[in-house]
């Protein structure tokens, strides 16, 4: 048996993490620059709020109705589920984490009651870290995410749903809608309507041959776990990214050759520390500067840069793309974008030596360990001076939240 464990409307739960006067009221949370609504609360969602709606237009309506409005606070709703995830692994060693808010874990043993045993899980995330969860318990993860949707849908099932029985899955297909099946996607769903599927139960009831011969092996193995049987395995090291880029659209429009340097520079850096997260190397990167569509003069220039080794040092990139930058840069224009992308990504344990070549140095990789270690205990407490101090292009979050638990300056306080 697998449970998969989603916290319910984790961006506006983290926001009433340490603002209990929340609880209960509206909430949403605004993308990057405050631009359009990301995430929205079950009371949100029932004042008929709609998500990725363009904030700007309904702002009004929202302080009208009282709603409380939060931008995006990633250092805050990284922490959180860091420690939502530490919780879980409690109850199980086999854990994978799946996504911010959401992880599987194995039940493989479990001696006692299921159901009792995932209302352990809510009360004890709640009482450690104040995030609502709902739990879903089934023998498949298709099943197992199924069953967490059904728990969310009435307050009847208190965050808990269980397929255990056979009378129990095909009372739980037949009223699941498909196009709310993992794995059908926006694509997929109409070919499927069309041949009469309405129901999960509609689709695990086609031949399996059948189904793949149209659609592939994908949505059989979604037909096999809807049936039971197990097809997709517990991922608790998840397969290393090929590619990783650290891309963001600028506060305000940057004309300036030094500001955009700043900007690759800090997005280098974000890159970088998620490839050494992963134990990678990389050997080219990606560079691109953009203005805006809607811009007068619409201007996208990018380039690849081949590093001479691969390497995770921070310093190297940065360095080799500041290099390439004044070559893409034209003066004048208001660029709204930039990014940066590790491209050719290989693990560090496989690099492939050559007494010819010029390779990393053990220090380098030792420095770089040391980076990580003082940023990690305290965030932000090391960057490359071309990061730059002053950065008025940096994202707009004019309605950020403190970061309660990764800044010292915004420690919560009890008067």
């Amino acid at each position: 048996m697998l449970a998969l464990v989603d916290c319910n409307s984790f961006y506006a739960s983290c926001e009433t993490v340490f603002r209990p006067d929340l609880r209960g009221r509206p909430i949403v949370v605004l993308s990057n620059n405050d631009g359009c609504i990301v995430a929205r609360n079950r009371q949100a969602k029932a004042l008929g709020i709609p998500g990725f709606g363009a904030y700007f237009k309904i702002a009004e309506q929202l302080r009208q109705q009282g709603v409380a409005v939060f931008s995006s606070n990633y250092e805050l709703y990284g922490d959180l589920s860091r420690r939502v995830m530490e919780c879980l692994s409690d109850f199980t060693p086999d854990v994978e984490i799946y996504s911010i808010d959401e992880a599987f874990l194995s039940l493989q043993g479990l001696t006692v009651d299921s159901r009792s045993y995932a209302a352990q899980i809510r009360r004890d995330v709640w009482r450690q870290v104040r995030i609502p969860v709902s739990v879903g318990i089934a023998p498949t993860k298709t099943l197992a995410k199924l069953a967490n949707q059904i728990a969310k849908q009435s307050t009847s099932h208190r965050g808990v749903y269980t397929i255990e029985t056979e009378t129990q899955r095909r009372q739980a297909l037949r009223n699941f809608p498909l196009q709310d099946v993992w794995g059908v996607g926006r694509k997929l769903y109409p070919r499927l309507q069309e041949q009469g599927m309405a129901t999960a139960w509609d689709l695990a009831s086609q031949p399996p041959k059948l189904l793949r011969k149209q659609f592939g092996v994908t949505l059989e193995r979604t037909l096999r776990e809807l049936n039971g049987e197990p097809c997709l395995e517990l991922d608790e090291l998840p397969e290393p990214k090929q590619q990783i880029f650290s891309t963001r659209s600028f506060g305000q429009r940057v004309y300036q050759l030094s500001e955009l340097q700043q900007a690759v520079s800090s997005y280098a850096t974000r890159a970088m520390q998620k490839l050494r997260q992963q134990d990678s190397l990389t050997s080219t990167v990606q560079l691109f500067i953009q203005t805006s569509r809607y811009d007068p003069i619409y201007y996208s220039r990018s380039g690849i840069v081949r590093l001479p080794y691969p390497t995770n040092d921070t310093r190297l990139v940065v360095q080799l793309l500041l290099q390439a930058l004044p070559q893409l840069f034209r003066p004048e224009l208001p660029y709204y974008k930039a990014g940066v992308g590790l491209l050719e990504l290989i693990p560090a344990a496989h690099q492939q030596l050559d007494l010819l070549e010029t390779q990393q140095s053990e220090r380098d990789h030792r420095l770089m360990q040391a980076l990580d270690q003082i940023n990690q205990r305290h965030p932000g407490g090391l960057f490359l001076a071309s990061n730059g101090i002053h950065t008025g292009w940096q994202m707009k979050r004019l309605k950020r939240s403190p970061a309660y638990t990764t800044r010292w300056d915004q420690l919560p306080r009890v008067t």
